[in-house]
This record gives C-alpha cells, structure tokens and sequence, in this order.
C-alpha cells in the first residue's frame, strides 16, 4: 500500500473539525433515535457515529468510486501492517499532516495513530471497564492516568457528554467484531523529525 500524506491547515482545520464534532455532539441531545432509551447499544451506536469516530478510528481505503471506510476494520485504528513514511516538514501555517488512511497524524506533539476502539482482549477495548473508558475521556489519558491523548482526538469535547452517554458508547463498542489489531505507539516530536 502506498502511503500519501495529506497537508492540512493547523489551527484553523483542527478548529473546523472540532467544531463539527462539537455541533454533532449538541445535537445528540436533541434529535436520539426512539430506541436510545430502552437500548444503550443503539444510543451509543448514535452517539459514536454523531461524535465522527468513525472518520478517524475507521480506516480508508480506496474502493471503486474512491475513498471509503474499511468496514472489515471498523473503529480498528491504524491498521498495523501500514508503516507510515516521516511526516512532511512544516512550513508557515501548514503543520498538521494525515495519511490518506486518516489513522496516522502529525503535528508539534509529534505523530498519533487512531486507537483500536474494538473488543480485542490484546490490542482493543476487551479488558477495559465502562468506568476506565469514562476515566480516559474525563481525564484525556489512556486508560485514565496514563499517557496524554493526543490530537487530532477531541477528548474535551467528548468530556461534555453525561457519564451516561458515555457507558452508552462503551456498550456499543464492546458490541462491534473484535479485531486485533496493535496500533503502534505515538512518536515524540523530536523522534518524529530525526526518522529517515
């Protein structure tokens, strides 16, 4: 697979999106599906979908008519057989890049690779607990207390939700095929610049 990397504007694009991510998420509120109530599957389905996990935490492939969503790895991650090149160099307002899978992203913090939000037991969500899912949203660190969650994932805007909107989300991911798939770590700026 051939990896292109895509320059994108910083702040400003970053802004943009979490923007929309912010005005999908005030409409969770306003416009659920009859069934949210009585289903947190479905209401966390909704909210995974209106929160645009998938843009990020689903690869893209080329398909016929162009990109699409990698459905057999649905909120997979960066897929781990894809080694991505060194980032482009920054230069003036352009310092955020992304590969054309939206999985890989460079900036000053250096590059994040989307998580495996799946239930594989070693390389997803399959020994975590609705409360650790919560800890990491609230506390913006992997499982809680560890690492910083790094850009482009909107932790702070995914905070905003209810304790119960989240258990929603972490029931619906724990209700999606497991797939195993080990997302390389994040690497730091200084790291990131120095690789070959």
């Amino acid at each position: 697979m051939t990896i292109r990397v895509a320059s994108i504007p910083s702040p400003r694009y970053l802004g943009a999106v979490l923007a929309l991510a912010a005005g999908a998420l005030a409409a969770c509120g306003s416009r659920e599906p009859a069934t949210a109530a009585d289903d947190p599957v479905a209401r966390g389905k909704y909210l995974v979908t209106a929160a645009l996990c998938n843009d990020c935490h689903t690869p893209m492939k080329l398909g016929p008519n162009g990109p699409e969503r990698d459905e057999a790895h649905l909120l997979a991650g960066h897929p781990q057989g894809v080694v991505v090149p060194p980032p482009p160099a920054a230069q003036g307002p352009w310092n955020v890049s992304t590969t054309d899978t939206m999985t890989a992203w460079s900036g000053p913090w250096g590059v994040s690779f989307t998580a495996n939000l799946t239930p594989d037991p070693e390389t997803g969500l399959g020994t975590w607990d609705a409360q650790t899912f919560i800890d990491t949203i609230r506390n913006a660190r992997h499982m809680g207390k560890g690492r910083p969650l790094l850009p482009p994932m909107p932790a702070e805007l995914i905070a905003t939700l209810t304790d119960d909107d989240l258990r929603a989300m972490f029931a619906y991911l724990r209700s999606i095929p497991p797939v195993r798939n080990r997302v390389p770590d994040p690497i730091a700026p200084s790291i990131a610049a120095a690789t070959p």
